[in-house]
């Protein structure tokens, strides 16, 4: 019955966007391999469309998080390579191994986990083992990497595990020029070095989609591109990408009210003139930050306009001033800019955060999600 109803919210991701997206990232790569992350379901853009999407515009692998996101993708008919770097220590890595998911490990006792999955499916398991060069994050310390890299390559000649790559994580690169990008550079390589010296004859990556645009000596054998492909540029210049995600919905009602009448919880805003407003049926509830109160626009008949006292858990108020808008018309709150709608960067800038935070933030169960 509820997909019968015309949404409230709905969330449109355009595929043609990802596939520009992706097709830039990967002629950009200097002839690495491209791997389309699609972690926290797709960016909240949608694993597996969107992995369809990446697969055909050239990306040969896939990134996920956690080994359930893996599984789904494989479950939704992937077969390209897929790889999954965090779990819990219980996690059960075997299903994983089963069905070719190459896993990463960031300790021995992370490595032992996997070589336990790969006995109980009987076929040995591709890891990736990742150094922490300075995120201080995921990742093994340094003083602890030869460790790590003898018992990778006492396990694979015991045929447990194939050790795929080495790999590791960018603190800074969407600031270029900044001196950490160098120094995890250098740690990387004398990682490398010391998995080369023990035996191990692994690929390396460590470029993100910023690293991807900026820093072609750290493209190595694979880059792995999140936020660019999803049209976020995390750059502070200009590059020819197109976000993919437009959030939508339509006028529930419109009124009109005199000066001095305020608007919404607290009064927050009172009317200076007769006005116009449009009652628009999504809030906090829908991914509408309560923090964008009164400082937020949306597009609505052709024109931006403003929304108009506080953010409720269901509805914002927009004011129209003299203009006549009817009830049905659509709402654009953000977009890709193209018809001077905001963008989810506008949004992150106004809330002192990242534009990631606001399209993952989408992901939520009273928002439609639609594509073209």
């Amino acid at each position: 019955m509820a997909d019968q109803l015309r949404p409230r919210a709905e969330v449109v991701v355009d595929l043609d966007a990802i596939r520009h997206n992706v097709a830039l990232l990967a002629a950009r790569a200097s002839g690495a391999a491209t791997m389309a992350v699609v972690k926290a379901d797709g960016y909240g853009h949608g694993a597996l469309p969107v992995a369809r999407a990446a697969l055909e515009a050239g990306a040969t692998w896939l990134g996920s998080c956690s080994l359930g996101e893996a599984l789904d993708l494989r479950d939704g008919g992937v077969t390209a390579r897929v790889m999954s770097w965090l779990d819990v220590p219980e996690t059960d890595l075997a299903p994983g191994i089963e069905a070719g998911i190459d896993l990463s490990a960031s300790s021995v006792r992370e490595l032992t986990a996997i070589a336990d999955g790969a006995q109980k499916t009987g076929k040995p398991a591709r890891v990736h083992l990742k150094i922490d060069t300075g995120l201080s994050r995921n990742g093994c310390q340094p003083h602890d990497w030869p460790d790590l890299v003898d018992a990778a390559a006492k396990t694979q000649a015991g045929g447990h595990v194939e050790v795929v790559a080495i790999w590791s994580h960018l603190a800074c690169a969407d600031e270029p020029g900044h001196p950490a990008t160098d120094r995890q550079a250098e740690r990387f390589d004398t990682a490398y070095g010391i998995a080369i010296d023990a035996g191990l004859n692994p690929m390396r990556h460590i470029a993100n989609s910023a690293a991807t645009l900026d820093r072609p000596d750290l493209h190595f054998d694979m880059v792995r591109v999140g936020i660019a492909m999803y049209g976020l540029n995390p750059m502070p210049y200009q590059e020819n990408l197109r976000p993919a995600m437009t959030f939508r919905s339509s006028v529930a009602l419109t009124k009109r009210i005199p000066k001095g009448e305020s608007v919404s919880y607290g009064h927050t805003w009172t009317a200076t003139e007769d006005t116009n407003l449009a009652l628009v049926p999504v809030g906090y509830a829908d991914g509408v930050s309560r923090a964008l109160s009164n400082r937020m626009d949306v597009l609505l008949a052709g024109k931006r306009r403003p929304v108009v006292g506080r953010v409720c858990m269901d509805q914002i108020i927009v004011d129209c001033g003299d203009d006549v808008v009817e009830e049905g018309q659509e709402v654009v709150l953000f977009g890709d800019g193209a018809r001077g709608e905001p963008t989810a960067t506008e949004w992150a800038n106004t809330l002192d955060t990242i534009d990631y935070e606001v399209v993952t933030g989408m992901y939520r169960p009273r928002v439609v999600r639609s594509y073209r």
